[in-house]
């Protein structure tokens, strides 16, 4: 059965793998057997960056990491390859060369082999993360019970959870340290030879999107400041209970009817994510808006509000995703970006970013800025090595 789950699990990152090339461009098929017609992506060319700027921070975290699990918190040189490979080696070799006030490299001289460590500022950076660890828990409860009360019986499979324990936050030892800590909430449970986690109990009070409670706070500040009128923006905006943020690329110009079609989806009114998918028709157009709150919502609990498209539509089952995801993410190319750039497709949570910043960052992020920021850079994302320990 554990072979099963494998397979299953890769078949999925496999078809969303041969959607990935399908972004760059999308024909529309006309109807009344006209030709079709070539719709443009619109890159944002700042949230490509990002995946840029997150190269050289990410190799710092992995090799603190990989030094903080030794034995006396240093690395052989020799013993760089066994941990990284022989090709990557090379990378982190250069990493301890251009950043000597994070990395040390000590002896090398008689018969004391060479080996790397933190420097003295980096050590202590490094356990004033301690605190930060301490931080997170209760988000990362908090976002793991909402992650289980979105899925359609309260429950995902153990491997997917690990799948994206990177971009949740999750510790390493997160089944010891959280699953087992937290039995009011969580337990681990074996259904025809797999392995799920469970969510315990319901907690209505959880289930609140990241889009209403934003929602909440912008009426609000509307309210205090005498705007009782609402309306729809020329950048497709409108501030309503069921509405969107729309972030279009800066080459994106949408037409009138476009708007006016834009303006009749973010009035119209949909179930919850919370809500059992089984309970409405796939068809429907109020479930397909509840499936880009679903999406919405899933990208709202990862760190850095983006995930890779294959490990996204690895729940295809578990949230009834679109068979179609990328194109899915495409038609809503105003809240979804999807960038190329990396090994493999990202999606972004665009409202989640000003530029190249992060708006919100949770403690680890702000602890690991802190520590690249030995390096001299300004700009910094943490990339997928947040696995703490």
């Amino acid at each position: 059965m554990k072979r099963r789950s494998i397979i299953t699990l890769s078949s999925s990152i496999i078809r969303c793998q041969k959607l990935d090339s399908m972004f760059v461009s999308v024909r529309q098929i006309s109807s009344g057997g006209k030709r079709s017609k070539k719709k443009i992506y619109h890159r944002d060319y700042q949230l490509d960056k990002v995946m840029d700027l997150q190269k050289k921070p990410s190799l710092i975290l992995q090799l603190k990491c990989i030094i903080q699990s030794q034995n006396h918190q240093r690395l052989l040189l020799r013993d760089l390859e066994k941990e990284v490979g022989f090709v990557a080696k090379w990378n982190f070799l250069s990493i301890i060369e251009k950043y000597p006030s994070i990395f040390g490299v000590v002896g090398g001289c008689g018969k004391e082999l060479p080996f790397v460590k933190l420097t003295g500022k980096a050590e202590k950076i490094a356990r004033e993360q301690g605190e930060a660890r301490n931080l997170m828990e209760p988000i990362l409860v908090k976002n793991l019970r909402k992650l289980l009360m979105l899925s359609i019986d309260c429950r995902v499979p153990l491997e997917k959870v690990e799948l994206i324990g990177n971009e949740l936050g999750l510790p390493h030892d997160f089944k010891k340290s959280l699953i087992f800590k937290y039995p009011e909430y969580f337990s681990i449970k074996v259904i025809n030879g797999r392995a799920y986690l469970n969510l315990e109990n319901w907690d209505s009070l959880l289930a609140v999107t990241a889009r209403e409670e934003r929602f909440a706070r912008e009426r609000m500040l509307q309210s205090a400041g005498g705007q009782n009128k609402v309306r729809i923006t020329k950048d497709g905006n409108y501030l309503g209970p069921f509405a969107f943020k729309m972030c279009y690329a800066a080459g994106f110009r949408p037409n009138k009817s476009y708007l006016e079609e834009l303006e009749k989806w973010q009035k119209m009114e949909f179930p919850s994510p919370y809500l059992n998918a089984r309970r409405f028709e796939v068809a429907d157009p109020k479930t397909r808006k509840r499936v880009v709150a679903v999406l919405h919502e899933l990208l709202s609990l990862t760190m850095e509000k983006r995930m890779i498209s294959a490990k996204l539509d690895a729940f295809h089952s578990e949230y009834r995703l679109p068979s179609k995801l990328v194109l899915c993410l495409i038609k809503h190319h105003g809240i979804f970006y999807i960038t190329n750039r990396g090994a493999r497709s990202t999606v972004f949570l665009k409202e989640a970013y000003d530029g190249t910043n992060l708006v919100d960052k949770c403690p680890i992020l702000m602890s690991n800025d802190k520590f690249v920021a030995l390096s001299g850079r300004n700009e910094t994302s943490s990339g997928n090595v947040m696995k703490y320990t």
